[in-house]
């Protein structure tokens, strides 16, 4: 039974990232005054909201409790670029710093799930898919960011 409940410490442990990911790209969606980003960042939340809904069946199903809270570094951080926001004027710019801040850290809480043994089976494939999709987040944020550079 130990192995049940550290499958379920290591899915809760993603799914606070994960909830951070859908606290973050909110705000950028509510502060984006670019149509296309926004529609984006709101595509990102639902994505999100999916795979914690994933995470947290896992979780369940691994003898555990779903998880809706978010880590205190991501609450930090959100502050943080709150209060930085004011001073950059929430320019397309920053706010796509800030998303690939949070996705470069989603990244790293995967890579750590990924990392435990306890994380087989459909929830490891579960969360593999969800890396990769982080990955390609990531990519995206990055070729956007180029454009606003250079426009």
């Amino acid at each position: 039974m130990a192995d049940t409940s550290k499958l379920a410490d290591t899915l809760n442990e993603l799914t606070l990232f994960v909830n951070d990911r859908i606290e973050g790209y909110k705000t950028a969606a509510a502060e984006t005054k670019d149509p296309q980003n926004q529609a984006y960042y709101q595509e990102l939340v639902q994505q999100s909201e999916q795979f914690v809904s994933e995470l947290n069946g896992f979780a369940r199903a691994a003898g555990g409790n779903a998880e809706s809270s978010t880590t205190l570094k991501g609450k930090f951080y959100r502050g943080f670029m709150d209060a930085k926001a004011i001073v950059t004027n929430r320019s397309e710019s920053s706010i796509l710093d800030s998303n690939i801040y949070g996705e470069e850290w989603a990244l790293k809480a995967y890579a750590e799930a990924l990392a435990a043994a306890d994380l087989t089976g459909a929830a490891r494939q579960a969360v593999e898919r969800q890396h990769q999709a982080a990955q390609q987040t990531l990519r995206k944020l990055q070729q956007l960011k180029a454009v606003a550079s250079v426009g």
